[in-house]
């Protein structure tokens, strides 16, 4: 039995990619930019010097600037997970560096392997792309799900500093100091931002649609109603952090439920493919006999539509949308 390492070599060489791309963006940004930093980003700039004003012009900036760039083509399949994620790259960085891991991969495929310099190139793209849109795709996911599970913890606190007499821009400042990235960068600018005039139900809602958390928007039209028709404020936010925490509870609940059914989508999925892998490893010659006859293609074009469509439909099957 011939074992080729070339499908080894791809696999590695994608590791690498991520590996890479995590590394420069904690070596461009400091290691503050993680979010298991016990001090928020905010906080950490301000303390290296910088003005209030200025920290709020970079974070902003870092906060929009990806949604701007959706017209750029490539760019357009990252922007709506990079603004997620509240990549601290710009586009032009983030393209950049997707070239130069291109080309570094191609690099390693034309020493470590043997094919043809169209299969390199084309591998090379792939890799650079998607190893990039898979380390923002992985964070986006992370930084969502640390929000979802920080919100009801500071909403309560919300409560807590109203229920003592603080006004709310003061409870929302409290958050900013207490609680840690990512929400309380999040909360930080916001406090910024009402302190030099913006409304704060505006902002509220401003940074919801940024994100795409419903949890967020029902904070926001919390605080924009309690702001047009009046009300004990910190009631209703009580109210809401009950809410919001029963929702995060039921989430959980039915991942666990579902995980099972998830498990065997992605091992059905998966496993054509992964046979194919051995098949091509193990006995790279197994399919020469009918590579020549003309149905060869035509019955590889319809497994591959049978595959989509399976992948396709186990993920509707088990994706629990909130």
């Amino acid at each position: 039995m011939v074992i080729s390492a070339e499908p080894l070599i791809y696999l590695l060489v994608f590791v690498a990619v991520l590996v890479l791309v995590e590394g420069i963006y904690l070596t461009v940004f400091g290691k503050s930019i993680s979010l298991n930093s016990r001090v928020n980003r905010r906080l950490d700039l301000l303390d290296r010097g910088g003005n209030r004003e200025q920290v709020l012009e970079q974070l902003r900036k870092e906060m929009t600037q990806h949604l701007k760039s959706q017209q750029i083509p490539i760019y357009s399949l990252l922007a709506s997970k990079a603004q997620k994620a509240n990549i601290a790259f710009t586009p032009s960085q983030l393209i950049m560096i997707m070239g130069l891991l291109a080309m570094g991969a191609f690099g390693a495929l034309t020493v470590g392997t043997s094919a043809s310099v169209p299969v390199r190139a084309a591998a090379s793209v792939v890799i650079g792309i998607g190893g990039v849109y898979m380390w923002i795709n992985g964070k986006a996911n992370k930084r969502i799900a640390l929000l979802e599970e920080q919100l009801p913890d500071a909403v309560e606190l919300m409560v807590r500093s109203l229920r003592v007499g603080h006004p709310f821009s003061s409870a929302v400042q409290i958050v900013a100091k207490e609680v840690a990235d990512p929400l309380g960068t999040e909360m930080g600018v916001i406090s910024d931002e009402t302190a030099y005039g913006r409304d704060m139900g505006e902002a509220l809602k401003a940074m919801a649609e940024r994100i795409g958390m419903q949890d967020l928007r029902f904070l926001a039209v919390a605080v924009t109603i309690q702001q047009q028709s009046g009300g004990n404020l910190s009631e209703i936010l009580e109210g809401l952090s009950k809410v919001i925490r029963a929702r995060f509870k039921l989430f959980r609940r039915v991942k666990a439920i579902t995980a099972e059914a998830k498990w065997s989508g992605m091992f059905l999925s998966g496993f054509p493919l992964a046979a194919l892998a051995f098949i091509q490893i193990s006995k790279p010659d197994y399919y020469d006999t009918v590579k020549e006859t003309s149905a060869f293609i035509p019955a590889c074009l319809v497994v591959a539509g049978f595959l989509g469509a399976n992948i396709f439909v186990m993920r509707n099957l088990t994706n629990i949308k909130p």
